[in-house]
């Protein structure tokens, strides 16, 4: 992965039916990705008190560089 990336997949699960956890490199968003066939969506990954689930500067340097 390049260095410049904003975004990086964390998780993917599925084949046809697809479900991704995308990280903005720049802010430390999660976003949840599902695609199925033709179709999709993209959606902030909430906590259960119903805020953004937000990846550390330390855990995103650690996933780009594995």
């Amino acid at each position: 992965m390049a260095k410049d990336d904003r975004f990086i997949k964390s998780y993917s699960q599925g084949k046809i039916n697809v479900f991704e956890v995308w990280i903005d490199t720049h802010t430390g968003v999660n976003y949840l990705a599902h695609k199925d066939g033709y179709a999709g969506g993209l959606t902030p990954l909430l906590d259960k008190e119903g805020k953004p689930v937000i990846t550390s500067p330390d855990q995103i340097k650690f996933l780009m560089e594995n």
